[in-house]
């Protein structure tokens, strides 16, 4: 049995890969910390995940962020266990968006 996992990525992987057609970023921080500063894509808090995850059925690649990677983590390894996600590619933006911060 083959186990689906997710891919940890850099921020020039991001860039990238956000390029592609079909591709969502997830950026599970608060409401407020996504207010402040962000990367793009969509803001799905990390309690939301699971109540919102049909939002994410219709992209093909999954790349979800957080603050330092910690949060995105464990939000990539919760939509690896939902079944309507098994066919998508989930990536992690390891070390987070503090990375990329001023």
């Amino acid at each position: 049995m083959t186990t689906h996992t997710y891919t940890d990525i850099t921020l020039s992987d991001l860039t990238l890969l956000r390029q592609q057609s079909n591709a969502v970023v997830v950026d599970v921080r608060d409401e407020w910390e996504f207010d402040e500063f962000n990367l793009g894509g969509i803001n799905v808090p990390l309690a939301d995940i699971r109540s919102r995850k049909a939002e994410l059925v219709p992209f093909d690649t999954i790349i979800v962020i957080c603050t330092n990677g910690i949060r995105s983590r464990v939000a990539a390894k919760d939509l690896l266990r939902q079944p309507e996600l098994q066919n998508k590619t989930i990536y992690h933006l390891h070390g987070g968006v503090i990375e990329a911060e001023d």
